[in-house]
């Protein structure tokens, strides 16, 4: 079996991992069913359609538990953990969506929504299910991490991926923190409906960018959280691609030369993660760069591109 031949089906007879699948289903379920909620339900959380938050999140999840059961397709060493720990992710990830819905279902927002002792007691269970997914998703990273029977560059590309999506995972944690606004309020004795937001330099249910509902007058989270968290995929994507690549560029067939390639794809996607969270933060919509944000995006694309040709020209040594 040839290098690139591992990367299109796994070495080992390791079934799909059901609890991961039977997310993926439960997600796309729930994506149609908030759907028809878009369509039939003219309510709004925030100023964005009350189902448009679990639309995009069963989205997302079904994507997450599609990947990472593919990925535990090619696990062999530490097969049982990555199995056990995949299906609290699973669990953990249903039921966090469980929330969702429900709070969408009453008309309230799910995030950051203290203003009821149900709805904090529902934000903080969110809180506490983010962090089993977060971690279950670390343990299932490590052994993937640690399988040597993969070709070397899928592996690569599927460690990658999983950390960088882990860094974005916690720009979530940035969002949960209180607004200077916020924790003036509880510094002086006020009651706060709301812990946290998306926007920066800007309120929550403002102005919006259409489809997404990212902030178009400020900053946004969001937006570095979506990018970062779908690394998951966007990595192990370019491996493929690279993979087809290689049966008409034969500088693209020894692994080293993808690997390489996928490295400058890797350091190029966290650094686009960072540069939106830096974005963000000085309170700049996501289509309204200023000067030295263009400046950086202008280096960070030169950067890639020079080292994906440097990674391409490099001359492979031959395996002994």
């Amino acid at each position: 079996m040839t290098n690139q031949a591992l990367l299109a089906r796994p070495t080992t007879s390791v079934r799909w991992h059901r609890p991961l699948i039977l997310l993926t289903g439960f997600m796309t379920v729930l994506a149609l069913v908030s759907l028809v909620g878009l369509v039939v339900d003219s309510r709004s959380v925030n100023g964005s359609p009350t189902w448009l938050k679990p639309l995009k999140f069963a989205v997302s999840f079904a994507m997450y538990g599609a990947t990472l059961a593919w990925m535990l397709r090619f696990v062999r060493r530490g097969r049982w953990v990555a199995w056990w720990i995949a299906a609290v992710a699973a669990v953990a990830t249903a039921a966090e969506m469980g929330v969702i819905v429900s709070q969408a279902a009453r008309g309230r927002a799910s995030h950051f929504n203290v203003a009821t002792p149900y709805d904090t007691a529902a934000y903080d269970l969110m809180g506490q299910l983010a962090l089993v997914i977060w971690l279950s998703t670390f343990v299932v990273a490590v052994v993937v991490s640690a399988q040597s029977h993969v070709d070397r560059a899928a592996i690569w590309a599927m460690r990658f991926g999983l950390f960088v999506s882990l860094a974005g995972m916690l720009v979530g944690v940035m969002m949960a923190q209180p607004t200077a606004e916020q924790q003036h309020i509880a510094d002086t004795g006020g009651v706060l409906t709301v812990s946290g937001a998306h926007a920066v330099g800007v309120p929550d249910g403002g102005p919006s960018m259409p489809l997404t509902g990212w902030a178009a007058t400020g900053g946004d989270l969001r937006v570095a959280h979506f990018v970062g968290i779908h690394a998951l995929q966007a990595l192990p994507l370019l491996a493929w691609l690279l993979m087809i690549l290689a049966r008409r560029y034969p500088r693209l067939v020894p692994s080293a030369a993808r690997i390489r390639l996928i490295t400058v794809g890797a350091i190029g996607y966290g650094g686009l993660v960072v540069l939106l969270v830096w974005q963000a933060l000085r309170g700049q919509a996501l289509l309204q760069p200023d000067r030295p944000t263009l400046l950086a995006a202008v280096g960070l694309t030169a950067v890639v591109g020079l080292g994906a040709v440097a990674a391409v020209h490099r001359p492979t040594v031959p395996a002994p």
